[in-house]
């Protein structure tokens, strides 16, 4: 994987006053059905802030992964708007989301934000994450060695989600 990400960048995990930027990225990157909405990621925040890794360019937030940590294997549905599923314990770190400002794409800035937080899962001696993803990324996250198990149970917004796992 080619990174072209300048070496300007700060990686750091979020605080409840990256709230605004926060949701504005993600309305930013996702429609509408498919976004988490401002009250979802001030639950997330509150419940586990260090599972959210922003990547921010002269003070701009450019680039974000957030997830919770679970026992249960398979991304749910439900763990997207209930922050008291989040295990601080537990086996598997799951992704919700990927997100980096449309005028940053294809920069490197999601990988090495993806990057950091695989490496903080690894550290924390989780089983591996899991993600969901749309047919067209599928390719994107096999590069970070994702496994494609299907289609996934998930109907977040109405979409065709293929849940990808990375096993350590």
């Amino acid at each position: 994987m080619k990174n072209n990400a300048s070496e300007n960048y700060v990686i750091r995990k979020a605080t409840i006053e990256d709230l605004d930027n926060i949701a504005q990225l993600e309305a930013t990157c996702f429609p509408a059905a498919e976004a988490a909405s401002k009250e979802s990621f001030k639950k997330r925040l509150e419940r586990y802030p260090d599972y959210f890794f922003l990547l921010f360019i002269s003070g701009k937030l450019i680039s974000m992964v957030n997830g919770l940590v679970t026992d249960t294997p398979d991304l749910q549905d439900e763990m997207y708007d209930d922050a008291g599923l989040h295990n601080p314990g537990g086996a598997w770190q799951m992704i919700f989301g990927v997100d980096t400002d449309p005028a940053y794409q294809r920069h490197g800035y999601a990988e090495a934000t993806l990057h950091a937080f695989i490496d903080n899962a690894k550290k924390e001696g989780r089983k591996g994450v899991v993600l969901t993803c749309k047919d067209k990324l599928l390719h994107y996250y096999a590069k970070f060695g994702f496994e494609n198990e299907g289609i996934s149970s998930s109907t977040h917004g109405d979409v065709t989600w293929y849940q990808m796992r990375l096993v350590f």
